[in-house]
């Protein structure tokens, strides 16, 4: 791949992740639900992620054709199950609280402001369909161990990402779910165990995509997603609107919840960890 090749992939993402959260900002302001943004934009990272890693380029496209299948499918298996299971909370609410207060405090620029905001989240997705285009893109002649690692974080992400999302969903249909906090399987062991293995999936990635041999420097490029997701995840649009709204409609409970439990990586609470120490 020469640097031509990389400019024009690069736009044609950009351009292609701004037309998707064009089409999230159009079908928010019809439905006035928020949570419609992560939907499409789930489906539409997955959409232009699936043509990036099956598009052919250049002369040493026939040898990337399993490398190429194994990015679509990773990645389309992702927005599949996230996407549904976002698309199936958002049916169930009148609107996501994070954009709602946003909205609010927007006032009479709430569209125009939103309209802004989606186009930045477009800008940040970019890291991340631009790793699944290098890791499809990486010239090895055969699918290596790094590839297979690579398989396993995908299974394991996607499964782990699941679980969590089942454990919250049932915990929130029980009785002892209404007003509480859940902190069933995964989550005791994480305030967002479901944000970690979604970040946890990106790092799949880079490890299809780098050359340890340093015959593809452009693979190098694919560790931005992981990294671009755990800013977004820890410090952005993940853990830091959540937990506001956690503190306003919880209070001292969820504060009791974040002094004993690691906000991101899983890991025993210190109440557990307490018990267990002699």
């Amino acid at each position: 791949m020469n640097l031509a090749q990389f400019a024009t992939a690069l736009l044609a993402i950009a351009v292609g992740l701004s037309l998707v959260m064009s089409l999230a900002w159009a079908v928010e302001q019809r439905t006035g639900n928020s949570g419609w943004i992560d939907t499409v934009w789930t489906f539409g990272v997955g959409f232009v992620g699936v043509a990036c890693a099956l598009v052919p380029l250049g002369a040493e496209a026939a040898a990337n054709i399993p490398r190429q299948w194994l990015l679509a499918v990773a990645i389309a298996l992702w927005a599949l199950r996230l996407g549904f299971h976002v698309a199936g909370r958002t049916a169930c609410v009148a609107d996501d609280p994070r954009y709602a207060a946003l909205r609010q405090g927007w006032g009479a620029n709430a569209s125009w402001q939103m309209w802004l905001l989606v186009q930045k989240q477009a800008v940040v997705s970019i890291p991340l369909v631009l790793a699944v285009f290098l890791a499809a893109r990486n010239p090895a002649p055969a699918l290596r161990l790094q590839d297979g690692l690579a398989i396993l974080i995908f299974i394991l992400a996607i499964a782990g990402e699941g679980v969590a999302d089942q454990q919250l969903r049932r915990f929130r249909r029980s009785s002892a779910g209404s007003g509480r906090i859940c902190q069933a399987g995964l989550w005791r062991w994480s305030r967002h165990p479901n944000y970690f293995f979604e970040w946890f999936g990106w790092l799949g990635y880079p490890l299809v995509a780098i050359d340890l041999s340093g015959g593809y420097a452009w693979g190098w490029l694919a560790l931005f997603a992981p990294a671009c997701m755990y800013w977004l995840l820890v410090y952005v649009s993940g853990i830091p609107p959540l937990e506001a709204h956690m503190l306003r409609t919880r209070g001292d409970e969820f504060r009791a919840h974040q002094a004993r439990t690691n906000a991101f990586f899983p890991w025993p609470s210190r109440a557990i960890a307490g018990a267990m120490s002699p």
